[in-house]
């Protein structure tokens, strides 16, 4: 990379990629994931050669004790219900896809707002809920596909996944009940709690 670059890796939404192919927001988001671990990010790069990434974590001096307790070990996770995932990641989206469809959902997913829009059009069986990441590529973002969705069908229930905080991320977005953030990054586990919690979570009258 060249300096200017170089110097500029880590803003949210700044990319070298055409228009659609991406969001800036990769390196900024693991950035912020460095910080929240108290750790740091070394970049060396030169132009035409390469480019090399330290990532530093702070040392413990044991491990910390891990406490399950029943009803989080029990807690059923399992469902039926239809859902459509929209994530431009194909790595996450792929994880996400095959992690409910073994929990028995049935999964439809989109890497675009686009795609995720026919989708829903096409789809052979009500869609329950969407979840879908906020910055999307190809001019519709998750807050636009959200409200266009639900305008089809005011029942539709909502996860916002994100790599920033619901205030940030969220501020341009009137929440619903039925709408409710997932902040990156989460594991299996917590994405198969967070899901049941969401479908099982009545809507307003």
């Amino acid at each position: 990379m060249s300096a200017d670059v170089l110097n500029r890796i880590f803003e949210p939404f700044f990319t070298t990629k055409g228009v659609g192919k991406g969001t800036g927001l990769g390196l900024s988001t693991v950035f912020g994931i460095m910080r929240q671990h108290d750790g740091w990010i070394e970049v060396s790069s030169k132009l035409g050669h390469g480019t090399s990434f330290r990532l530093h974590f702070p040392a413990i001096e044991k491990l910390a004790e891990q406490k399950i307790t029943p009803t989080e070990s029990t807690t059923i996770t399992q469902g039926h219900e239809t859902i459509l995932v929209a994530e431009d990641e194909e790595p996450l989206r792929e994880m996400i896809s095959m992690a409910l469809a073994g929990n028995g959902y049935t999964v439809f997913s989109a890497a675009t707002g686009a795609e995720a829009l026919d989708i829903y059009d096409q789809a052979s069986r009500p869609i329950d809920l969407l979840i879908t990441d906020m910055i999307m590529p190809g001019g519709i973002l998750g807050g636009e596909l959200a409200r266009r969705l639900r305008e089809k069908n005011p029942s539709l229930k909502v996860i916002f996944s994100t790599g920033y905080s619901a205030d940030i991320a969220g501020k341009d977005i009137s929440l619903h009940e039925n709408q409710k953030f997932l902040l990156k990054p989460y594991t299996v586990e917590k994405l198969s709690h967070f899901v049941r919690e969401v479908l099982d979570h009545p809507l307003p009258k």
